[in-house]
């Protein structure tokens, strides 16, 4: 199933936190709190304002990305967890 995110909202895949603390102590997957950082894997064609014009997306594919903790609404494609926000969800985008 493929998904195509509509007027400006992201589709995201969480990132995996580590697993284990920086002195080697291993986290268990029920202690760990969920990551707030995700990959984008889809994007919408963005906003449309009052006049018809679309405002084009600040992100785009591949972009590492900051999120809230509680943000977007959790999907499950294919077995695989997603998260589908708006972009005002995100926070920053992540420059390496």
């Amino acid at each position: 199933m493929k998904l195509r995110p509509l007027a400006d909202r992201v589709i995201v895949k969480r990132l995996e936190n580590e697993t284990k603390t920086a002195s080697g102590i291993v986290i268990p997957d029920n202690a760990a709190e969920k990551p707030d950082q995700g990959e984008v894997i889809a994007v919408g064609p963005g906003k449309t304002n009052d006049k018809g014009e679309t405002k084009p997306m600040s992100v785009k594919v591949g972009d590492r990305v900051l999120f809230g903790k509680y943000s977007g609404q959790t999907v499950k494609v294919d077995g695989e967890e997603l998260l589908v926000m708006k972009e005002d969800d995100l926070f920053a985008v992540i420059e390496k």
